[in-house]
């Protein structure tokens, strides 16, 4: 498997799942961009580290519209082209009807899903001109009905539907979308977070991993190389799937 002479960009790279798909696509010889609001100094090194030579940092804060907008437009700029876009970058809140509120629907609306529309949109033509691909980082919650997820598995939900009807739509100009549905990855900013996950991280984590079928919480690498094979050549005749990858997970929901 071979990326070498492949223009990608990933979103939310500078942590967890799309820092590790970047290092990822660096070992297979992709060019590089990498996107998210927090610096990407650690991210770009380790890409470079794992034998790439061009890597473009962009920072982008996607609740603002006019930066999500000019990404596009500055990975062209420097690469002429652009053949796999990763939608990975978003958020999560946790709650249900009642402890939810406007402001957390809008937020994660807007750099869940609004922002994924605009790129996709965005890179579409680039993408019907190298016959290229989307993989959309999605979530098990938009398919399955998880307490406390309410606005998180909408923005999945609209997720999962965004990629079977782009895929539809343009399967026949030649471009696969597709979905990677994890359920916990370890070591990911959201997990780690306390806030969110609303008791002490070492117990959730023992509570959660029980869960699991498999045994054990997802790796970023697990997803990492997933997202790898729905953008190679090896899954050419792939488009429109949900994929969910999850230890087991959905068969353990009670």
């Amino acid at each position: 498997m071979s990326f070498s002479g492949k223009v990608v960009l990933v979103t939310g790279a500078a942590s967890g799942i799309g820092r590790e798909t970047a290092k990822h696509f660096a070992k297979l010889g992709a060019s590089l961009a990498i996107v998210d609001k927090d610096e990407l100094n650690s991210t770009e090194a380790e890409c470079r580290d794992n034998g790439v030579r061009d890597v473009l940092k962009i920072r982008a804060d996607f609740r603002n519209q006019q930066q999500v907008e000019d990404v596009v437009g500055k990975v062209v700029e420097k690469y002429k082209g652009l053949d796999i876009l990763i939608n990975n970058a978003g958020g999560c809140r946790t709650g249900d009807l009642l402890t939810s509120s406007v402001e957390d629907l809008d937020l994660l609306f807007t750099v869940n899903v609004r922002a994924m529309y605009i790129l996709t949109q965005k890179a579409i033509s680039h993408l019907v001109a190298s016959k290229g691909n989307v993989v959309n980082v999605s979530s098990m919650t938009g398919r399955y009905p998880v307490p406390g997820m309410l606005l998180y598995s909408m923005c999945k939900s609209a997720m999962d539907q965004f990629t079977k009807l782009v895929a539809r739509e343009y399967a026949p100009k030649g471009v696969r979308v597709n979905s990677v549905n994890p359920a916990y990855v370890n070591n990911t900013n959201i997990f780690r977070d306390t806030e969110l996950v609303g008791e002490k991280l070492e117990d959730f984590r023992e509570s959660i991993t029980e869960s699991h079928l498999l045994g054990r919480l997802g790796k970023t690498e697990d997803i990492a190389k997933a997202i790898i094979f729905l953008a190679s050549d090896d899954s050419a005749w792939t488009t429109g799937v949900n994929f969910l990858i999850d230890g087991g997970k959905a068969l353990n929901i009670k």
